[in-house]
């Protein structure tokens, strides 16, 4: 009987840790997105990617990986890497904001997906890093008045008050910047 208690709580000790992983794969199967088209995919996978950078310092040339720290274009690079990565494409390089814009295309507010920009007259600019249904949008971007990286909505008064006063366009990047990864 005793051999028999002994067996059962091995099982069991065995069992349980192994059920348990099996459940969390479930989940997170569960928690895929339905649509698996890689760009479909890049979208999907901005928020979680960007909202990993709220609050980090602010230093022109930082690099997030190596310094702790960004910069905007550091910032819009890593998001963009990030979520490449993830949807099984690879983002094309590292660009200064200059270049970076200079890879993006104009496109309408009513189109504005999760990745897109907001671009200021003086080219500084956000990211929308999540697009309710509602059509509120949130941005994030690393300040220098700040000291941070920063995030906002459509919603804030900064938005009204300082965006949209200073508005050149919204725009989106150019489809060469993001490429299928190579299988490894």
């Amino acid at each position: 009987m005793k051999r028999a208690s002994i067996h059962l709580i091995l099982v069991l000790i065995w069992a349980v840790p192994a059920l348990a992983s099996h459940f969390l794969v479930m989940e997170e199967q569960h928690q895929t997105p339905v649509d698996s088209a890689p760009a479909v995919l890049f979208c999907q996978f901005i928020p979680s990617i960007a909202e990993q950078f709220i609050g980090m310092p602010v230093v022109f040339g930082g690099r997030p990986k190596q310094t702790g720290s960004t910069d905007n274009s550091w910032l819009f690079y890593s998001i963009y890497t990030g979520a490449a990565t993830r949807a099984g494409l690879k983002y094309k390089a590292f660009m200064p904001m200059d270049l970076l814009l200079g890879n993006t295309h104009s496109i309408k507010a009513d189109d504005v997906q999760n990745g897109d920009l907001i671009v200021l007259n003086n080219d500084l600019a956000a990211m929308v890093y999540q697009v309710e249904p509602s059509g509120r949008m949130h941005f994030i971007y690393a300040s220098e008045k700040r000291e941070e990286v920063t995030v906002f909505n459509s919603e804030n008064i900064v938005y009204q008050a300082y965006w949209l006063e200073n508005f050149k366009g919204f725009f989106r990047i150019n489809e060469d910047m993001l490429m299928p990864a190579r299988p490894k």
